[in-house]
């Protein structure tokens, strides 16, 4: 089962334009829940002639109780906007906070169902 946790989740119905995959082939566990790949997809939005292009970032976080779309960035980020982010996050521990962040929503998301 797939939950999209982004505001407006019709922005990024199309495929990404591009995507790197953070993690995989491993076990992360983290409160019981098993992450099996972390990836960043970046939707171009639109280019403007003076900031450049729009892009919407989110993080795909598979796991074994179902995979969360989350934000991960947005804006005129350049045209190197992904690599810029998956430099930022892999460089400065944002993994861990990632992963919370995805699992939080991830468990809010399957509350819901439940109820």
């Amino acid at each position: 089962m797939k939950f999209v946790d982004i505001t407006d989740p019709q922005r990024i119905e199309s495929k990404p334009n591009n995507r790197s995959i953070i993690f995989s082939d491993g076990t992360i566990v983290q409160d019981g829940v098993t992450i099996k790949q972390i990836e960043l997809l970046q939707y171009k939005i639109k280019i403007d002639q003076n900031l450049g292009e729009y892009s919407i970032i989110t993080a795909l976080v598979d796991t074994d109780q179902g995979q969360i779309e989350i934000l991960y960035d947005e804006g005129y980020r350049g045209n190197d906007a992904l690599n810029e982010s998956v430099n930022m996050l892999i460089q400065n521990l944002g993994l861990s906070g990632l992963i919370l962040r995805s699992l939080i929503s991830l468990k809010n998301k399957l509350g819901k169902i439940e109820k």
